[in-house]
């Protein structure tokens, strides 16, 4: 397929959650035909290390309380690369339509009638789950998943009834800095508080980590363990029961004592 048109065009491409080898064949070829590049912070040096030299790069990489381009403008900004006529590839970490924004940019680009094409990417929760063989469902322990995010602005006001429990696994996404008032609201929504967590740190990237504990104690592994973002949080019986650790259950039940 090729990627080049006369009038521009842009790809949101999903670079998955950090090994280059992750990418989708779809992926790695649209990343070589791009004129320009609008990426984001979680994409790694090895993926950005496929794009053509001679692309030119923007970075719009988002911090905790600090956008470098609010959302709207970088929505503008695709267009007008566009719209001069280049094509335009925009990279994000994961999956563009999970909590990537995939959305808002589509509509961007549609609503100035530029044509716009997504490229999947592995999500950061299946990455995490592969290469930590701790499977999001199981028929031991849970049928139902869900994926949240965690961002502590209007946590208080977000209704996650029913998503973590027993036979069922949570996800979440942007939630070590809010680990404390998450922990917080789970237990206060009924979670018992001896139900296993995890935390993987940058999953299929170098440094990975996977530490566990139980939910009432989340927060303080957070510090203990000085986790930094990317990071995920996987609440369920998933954690105890995972094949990659063995001893896991062991593990939460002296912790537990």
């Amino acid at each position: 397929m090729g990627y080049h048109t006369q009038s521009g065009r842009v790809v949101l491409v999903g670079a998955g959650p950090g090994a280059a080898d992750l990418l989708t064949i779809r992926a790695v070829r649209a990343m070589s035909a791009a004129d320009v590049v609008v990426h984001d912070g979680l994409v790694g040096d090895e993926v950005m290390a496929l794009l053509p030299a001679t692309a030119r790069r923007i970075s719009v990489a988002k911090q905790r309380a600090r956008h470098s381009l609010p959302q709207a403008q970088i929505g503008a900004l695709l267009v007008k690369e566009a719209l001069a006529g280049n094509t335009v590839i925009r990279l994000k970490g994961g999956d563009p339509f999970i909590f990537g924004r995939g959305g808002e940019e589509v509509d961007a680009c549609v609503a100035a009638g530029v044509p716009v094409e997504v490229i999947p990417g592995i999500s950061a929760a299946n990455g995490a789950a592969a290469a930590l063989l701790l499977p999001l469902t199981h028929r031991d322990h849970a049928s139902t998943v869900s994926f949240v995010a965690g961002e502590c602005r209007g946590l208080a006001q977000q209704d996650w009834a029913g998503l973590a429990g027993k036979g069922r696994t949570l996800v979440i996404y942007m939630g070590i800095a809010g680990a404390g008032p998450i922990a917080e609201k789970l237990m206060a929504d009924g979670l018992a508080p001896d139900t296993p967590v995890a935390v993987v740190e940058r999953a299929t990237q170098p440094g990975q980590r996977l530490v566990t504990s139980l939910l009432a104690d989340l927060a303080g592994l957070v510090a203990r363990e000085a986790i930094r973002s990317p990071a995920l949080i996987i609440v369920g019986e998933v954690v105890a029961g995972s094949v990659a650790r063995p001893a896991l259950a062991k593990d939460i039940a002296c912790l537990a004592c």
